[in-house]
């Protein structure tokens, strides 16, 4: 297993990117508020691998929005088993 960030020359990036065996299984974007999905993420959602992205945040919203799954932090860990 692997933990890496995403950055391109243009200065976009995601915060983690989670590999296995050199492949990527997800990457998640932090935040602090519930709004739109980063920009980012539809960037590299169109020209990457990557089959999930997840956008974390500190409040209560959960929603689908294109390549992204925009949810509180403490879901996001519920759902990956974490304390």
């Amino acid at each position: 297993m692997e933990l890496r960030f995403l950055r391109d020359t243009d200065k976009r990036e995601v915060d983690f990117v989670v590999l296995q065996n050199r492949k990527p299984l997800f990457a998640v974007e932090c935040k602090s508020g519930d709004r739109a999905v980063s920009p980012a993420i539809r960037y590299f959602a169109e020209r990457s691998s990557i089959p999930r992205f997840f956008q974390v945040h500190l409040a209560d919203r959960h929603f689908e929005a294109g390549a992204a799954t925009v949810l509180p932090f403490r879901t996001f860990c519920s759902e990956l088993s974490l304390p």
